[in-house]
């Protein structure tokens, strides 16, 4: 086994990033077009009051800015997240986010200015300029904000701090993605035979039938993080002051309180997520009880969470994989179905081989006027299967909003960010079970299922109690150590697993440092969990043929943004604003535990 370096992959297993920009110098030729279009949109400062037509005016030149950035940074971003070991690329990326920056801080005067118009002049000019009309639910999220917008001046500061304060993470991310090495991990019955890890093959060691191969790559994993853990705790430190200085500058109370009001969401409900995975631990003991017996182990370590129970689970190619998924995708109709699969195979949406320093995990991404881009490492199994659904969710999602929205509202919320992906999951595994009878299929499709949830229902939930804390400490003047943190972090996972999983605290505990993708979004672990619950919630009635169900999904999916998250969610059939959704999702979790249980009664160790 070996990991390939990016020049040996096929051009038709990567992705086209040449369909945003055919060659390097048509990216160059779009940053200077780019810098003009912002000098230009200087002339506007201090002329918004002037009428509704000058508004309609700026609003059309600032998205067209606004549209020519998203296509200059997904260009630039995508290639440093496909080879993190590129200097070109890594100087792409960062020149990316200082343009990005450039257009934030040219932007700033916009929202103090019409908030000194009032809201009764600019709901008139929403009234009179058809150009405006599209804006009425911009206007009410404005006025939301209101209290948290500060002058265009403090404003333009602000936004100007964006590229330098994007550095923490930067460099967390270069520690982890392209400068550290990893000890090889080895099998018990090949001494001899080492497995490279990496980024890229991380996941597929960790679900390896061989239990020293586990080990030795979990300990590996975690090792190479515990020796640089006082740089990256420097990192993350800086990054969480970071939103605590923003929120504070916006005059919200907390880090909390920013990040869930720019989503409208109410912070009562972050407190629900921690309270009703606290309240159905159970479930999860009850799982880590049944997982070690079935395995046969005296004793469950973290490294034998993801093991197989079968000696050679099912392999699953990427090509047979594809049909498995729109097979699985039927409920959500053929024109949705055939329109993927024509973007995996002829418009190369995915990126999906690994190669030498590929960033770890999985995303898709895109802008309006791109087609969508996913990249993952497949390694022929059942969890680069459903990796593949999850990311294929987002990125119809994501096609499905540009083409039914203006620009304006052409995203949709990060709150809804994590359904429409768990979605896919949900279908093509009630799918699978259902046309896969083979007990091997069906133990691996039920653990796979298992192992999602482990890390939208236990681990995300944990991390965000985690974050929770480290923000409140440094909010309350405390400083973040990597012990500190190493601890706070173990501990938490030891109420979690309780006393079925033996915790080696050392490594356990540098998982904080391991989420470098994540935990610089201030609070944005939790809506993973959200997510998998409303998927869960929606997925139901589609799979049984509601016809008005997929409906709703169906303007779900158009909606973007054009409606606050919670609303948004509820027209479609799910309410968040209430815990029962989580716990509807734990009692589903509970009949896997139950289902898992039964199939392990006759599987082969």
């Amino acid at each position: 086994m070996s990991i390939p370096p990016r020049s040996a992959i096929r051009t038709a297993d990567k992705w086209d990033l040449e369909s945003i920009f055919a060659k390097p110098a048509d990216w160059e030729n779009a940053v200077t077009q780019l810098d003009d279009q912002l000098a230009s949109l200087a002339t506007y400062q201090g002329r918004l009051s002037a009428g509704a037509s000058v508004l309609a005016d700026w609003f059309e030149a600032s998205e067209r800015a606004l549209h020519l950035l998203g296509r200059i940074y997904c260009y630039a971003s995508n290639q440093y997240a496909a080879d993190t070991t590129n200097q070109d690329a890594g100087a792409l990326d960062s020149r990316a986010m200082s343009v990005a920056a450039r257009a934030q801080a040219a932007l700033a005067f916009a929202q103090p200015e019409m908030l000194a118009i009032g809201f009764d002049t600019l709901r008139a000019w929403v009234q009179s300029e058809p150009r405006l009309a599209i804006y009425a639910h911009h206007m009410e999220g404005l006025e939301r904000m209101q209290p948290h917008v500060r002058s265009s001046e403090v404003e333009e500061l602000l936004g100007q701090c964006s590229d330098a304060f994007a550095s923490a993470a930067t460099t967390h991310s270069i520690l982890a993605e392209a400068d550290l090495t990893f000890s090889p991990a080895r099998s018990a019955q090949t001494p001899h035979e080492v497995l490279p890890v990496a980024q890229g093959s991380i996941d597929g060691l960790l679900v390896h039938p061989d239990r020293e191969v586990r080990r030795t790559a979990w300990e590996g994993y975690a090792d190479a993080h515990l020796a640089v853990r006082n740089t990256m705790a420097n990192c993350l430190q800086t990054g969480v002051k970071q939103h605590v200085f923003m929120a504070r500058a916006h005059r919200h109370n907390t880090a909390l309180e920013a990040s869930l009001a720019a989503n409208f969401v109410p912070t009562h409900i972050y407190a629900d997520v921690i309270e009703s995975f606290r309240r159905n631990l159970p479930i999860w003991h009850r799982y880590w009880h049944i997982r070690r017996e079935a395995l046969g182990y005296e004793h469950l370590f973290e490294y034998d969470i993801k093991a197989p129970l079968l000696s050679s689970p099912p392999a699953i190619p990427y090509v047979r994989a594809l049909d498995i998924i729109c097979a699985g995708l039927a409920p959500l109709g053929s024109a949705y179905v055939e329109r993927m699969r024509r973007g995996v195979t002829d418009l190369r949406w995915v990126d999906w081989q690994p190669n030498q320093g590929k960033r770890a995990g999985a995303f898709s991404s895109g802008v309006p006027g791109t087609h969508p881009f996913i990249l993952l490492s497949y390694a022929d199994d059942i969890y680069s299967l459903s990796t593949l659904a999850h990311e294929l969710g987002h990125s119809m999602h994501s096609l499905t909003t540009w083409e039914h929205q203006p620009y304006v509202y052409a995203d949709y919320s990060i709150f809804c960010a994590e359904v429409a992906s768990n979605l896919h999951q949900a279908l093509v595994r009630d799918h699978m079970l259902e046309t896969e009878p083979s007990p091997e299929m069906q133990l691996a499709v039920v653990e796979e299922a298992l192992s999602n949830f482990h890390r939208y229902f236990f681990l995300m939930p944990t991390l965000a109690r985690f974050e929770l804390e480290i923000h409140t400490r440094v909010e309350n003047g405390q400083a973040l150590t990597a012990d500190g943190m190493s601890g706070l972090l173990s501990d938490l996972f030891a109420e979690a697993y309780g006393d079925e999983v033996d915790l080696d605290r050392a490594r356990n505990g540098i998982t904080w440092a391991q989420f470098h993708t994540h935990l610089y979004y201030a609070y944005y672990v939790y809506q993973y969990t959200t997510g998998i619950a409303a998927a869960q919630a929606l997925a139901e009635p589609i799979r049984q043929g509601d016809a008005q169900a997929l409906e709703r999904y169906q303007t779900f999916l158009a909606a973007g943004s054009s409606q606050f998250p919670l609303d948004l969610l509820k027209a479609a059939g799910v309410d968040l604003s209430t815990p029962e959704p989580i716990d509807t999702a734990f009692a589903y979790l509970s009949t896997l535990v139950d289902r898992f249980e039964a199939l392990t009664a006759s599987a082969t160790h």
